[in-house]
């Protein structure tokens, strides 16, 4: 099978499946790239695909200066590739699973104080319709750990305040109740009593739970810049992004003693492993406030 075939089947694969335009892009033009050196190397089919050939445009990325980071991107998107071939199918072994991706070191996500929190949900002005929309943000963003596209996706319907949850659609259109505290649920009834009414103003109603200025959906990229800007005059040396405000969520409720499958559950993560970092930075964190208060954790540090 020609390989520049097998790229455009696994493409309108991702595509029926709900991947993101950002994801099949880059899946495309990574996946791409190796099969034009294989080109060059005068391999054009799977059947001509050996591990040798993989190892060797591994090699040649180092050399030419690409991140590790980069390189372990495109062994994963490899790997993918291969799966999808083997379960079509249309391959007898994925060898990509044969190749060695660079060895990453583990990155603890940041995240951000509680001072840091309060001073950023303070931010906005309270007497604007985008201010009380940003309040309203902000405080969803916290309260529930969703992702900014899930929280770009709400609908005025997905808020059930008799019940403080929120009903979001997450990756691969998975459907999730998240919850919300009495904080985020009054910032929401204010908004939209007071805030959302000006900013649709006379045109015809929209689904959509936050509005810009034009009465239309408030789009990922607004959000983000918005969050930036909050996090700018909240005075926060660090960018704050939606991102992190997730991490914020997850390590705060992690410190106050929840259950790490109960955090699982609400950031959507389909396997514990992926929240299981957080479980780290609380413990680092720990470990921190134990060196600094217990009086003999130094002493073997002081000897």
């Amino acid at each position: 099978m020609e390989l520049s075939a097998c790229l455009e089947r696994y493409l309108k694969h991702l595509e029926v499946n709900n991947a993101s335009p950002y994801t099949i892009k880059n899946y495309g033009t990574d996946i791409r790239q190796f099969f034009d050196y294989c080109a060059e190397q005068g391999i054009t089919t799977l059947e001509a695909l050996e591990r040798e050939v993989v190892r060797a445009y591994l090699v040649e990325l180092t050399e030419i200066g690409y991140a590790r980071a980069s390189i372990a991107r495109r062994v994963f998107e490899l790997r993918a590739l291969g799966d999808y071939l083997l379960h079509q199918q249309l391959w007898a072994e994925n060898l990509f699973r044969r190749v060695y991706a660079p060895r990453l070191p583990q990155r603890l996500p940041r995240y951000l104080t509680h001072e840091e929190v309060a001073a950023l949900l303070d931010a906005p002005p309270a007497d604007t319709p985008q201010g009380l929309r940003d309040r309203a943000i902000l405080e969803t963003l916290y309260a529930s750990g969703v992702r900014v596209a899930e929280l770009a996706g709400l609908n005025v319907r997905d808020v059930n305040f008799s019940s403080g949850e929120m009903r979001v659609i997450g990756k691969g259109d998975k459907e999730r109740i998240v919850l919300l505290g009495h904080p985020a649920m009054r910032a929401l009834q204010v908004y939209l009593r007071e805030g959302r009414p000006s900013l649709q103003g006379e045109r015809p109603p929209l689904p959509a739970l936050f509005l810009n200025r034009s009465g239309s959906r408030l789009s990922v990229r607004s959000i983000s810049e918005l969050v930036r800007q909050a996090g700018v005059a909240a005075g926060i040396a660090q960018t704050v992004t939606p991102h992190l405000l997730r991490h914020t969520f997850a390590t705060h409720l992690l410190d106050g003693g929840a259950d790490l499958r109960v955090v699982q559950e609400l950031l959507g993560h389909s396997s514990v492993a992926t929240t299981q970092i957080y479980a780290h930075v609380t413990q680092r964190r720990a470990r921190e406030v134990y060196n600094r208060a217990h009086p003999r954790a130094g002493l073997e540090k002081e000897g």
